[in-house]
């Protein structure tokens, strides 16, 4: 067992169970009436009392992507009508990230690989062999070309990329890691690896990865046990410290916990704020949710939670011209979510779950 602090604590050493869980700030005050859309004491039917200005919308809306993770697919959807072209039907070891790479016309997709066997048919199988990969479909042709090959980590979870230098980084859930690697798929380096540092296996998995490529920060979630509310958002520098490696590095600060089962991250650089889905039950759980990025050894306090009711919220994408989000969820539902207002609508439901979502 690794001597290093256990993820919980932030740099001070205060335990952060106690003090993130969404609706408690740091006084051990309750503030959901005042995080959650609909019934906030503000009476305002917009998200502007938590921080929030809606931009004036610019151009045309985005194509969204989306994952279905059971038939293999990878499609394309029109938002504003919900129309949709299948671009992939090759995805055949259970896709659940993607990006999209612009510059190089192609969307970069995370494989979990081949499930291990289970008994319990309907039951959502453990991926614990080491044969995750990722692969890129050309966006025109739908051609589909290896980049980090399979076998060279465990479980592909939500993948990211940094525009600046255009290196990829990754979750590895089962193989309990953040990865990165260059753009052509070389020099494939973990980053942070969780094992033996929480209270046990499922506390360590990593699902969710974010950069903030100007700042050199990487955050990244630990879901936890389903429906546990031990979820947990972190944060580390880009670079491991000199002296340390992915497994011992101590620059880890815990920035949430206390979630019901955090999963996907995404970053608005320019307002600094943090947005992630959670697939948990309970009021907090199967949603959409924001907050500002705190301050370097503090930990979000009062985030909002801006929608509910998904069913299963995986993957989440940003149209911040618009101030808009995507949610999909392991119902194939994808609903569009006004950011201003906390109001949804449904983009298009697919006929089987849907993992990640990007635009591009």
């Amino acid at each position: 067992m690794s001597t290093q602090p256990m993820y919980g604590t932030d740099s001070s050493g205060t335990d952060t169970n106690a003090i993130d869980i969404v609706g408690i700030d740091s006084s051990g005050a309750d503030t959901s009436a005042i995080d959650a859309v609909g019934y906030g004491t503000s009476g305002a039917d917009t998200m502007e009392w938590d921080g929030y200005v809606p931009p004036v919308a610019r151009g045309e809306s985005s194509t969204l992507y989306a994952l279905e993770v059971m038939k293999g697919n990878l499609v394309q959807i029109d938002p504003s009508t919900g129309e949709t072209t299948i671009l992939s039907t090759e995805l055949k070891e259970a896709p659940d990230g993607i990006v999209i790479d612009k510059e190089n016309g192609r969307a970069l997709v995370t494989q979990m690989g081949e499930p291990d066997p289970t008994d319990e048919p309907m039951a959502e199988p453990p991926f614990t062999t080491r044969n995750g990969s990722i692969v890129a479909i050309d966006l025109e042709t739908g051609t589909l070309a290896e980049v980090v090959e399979r076998g060279a980590f465990t479980t592909g979870k939500q993948i990211t990329r940094n525009p600046k230098d255009g290196r990829i980084y990754w979750a590895d859930r089962e193989g309990r890691g953040i990865y990165r690697c260059e753009s052509d798929g070389s020099q494939v380096t973990p980053l942070v690896l969780t094992r033996d540092r929480g209270a046990n296996s499922v506390e360590e998995e990593c699902v969710g990865v974010a950069v903030d490529g100007e700042a050199g920060v990487l955050y990244w979630t630990l879901k936890g046990p389903a429906d546990g509310g031990k979820g947990r958002i972190l944060r580390a520098g880009l670079e491991i410290p000199e002296g340390s490696t992915a497994a011992d590095r101590v620059d880890c600060d815990v920035i949430a916990s206390g979630l019901p089962e955090v999963i996907d991250l995404e970053l608005d650089h320019e307002s600094g704020v943090l947005y992630w889905t959670d697939r948990g039950d309970g009021p907090m759980g199967n949603s959409l949710n924001r907050a500002r990025v705190p301050a370097p050894g503090k930990a979000i306090v009062a985030p909002s939670v801006l929608e509910t009711d998904f069913h299963e919220a995986i993957g989440l994408a940003l149209d911040l011209d618009r101030g808009l989000a995507y949610v999909s969820d392991l119902s194939g539902e994808i609903r569009e979510v006004d950011l201003a207002r906390g109001i949804s609508r449904t983009v298009v439901t697919l006929d089987s779950p849907v993992t990640g979502i990007a635009l591009g």
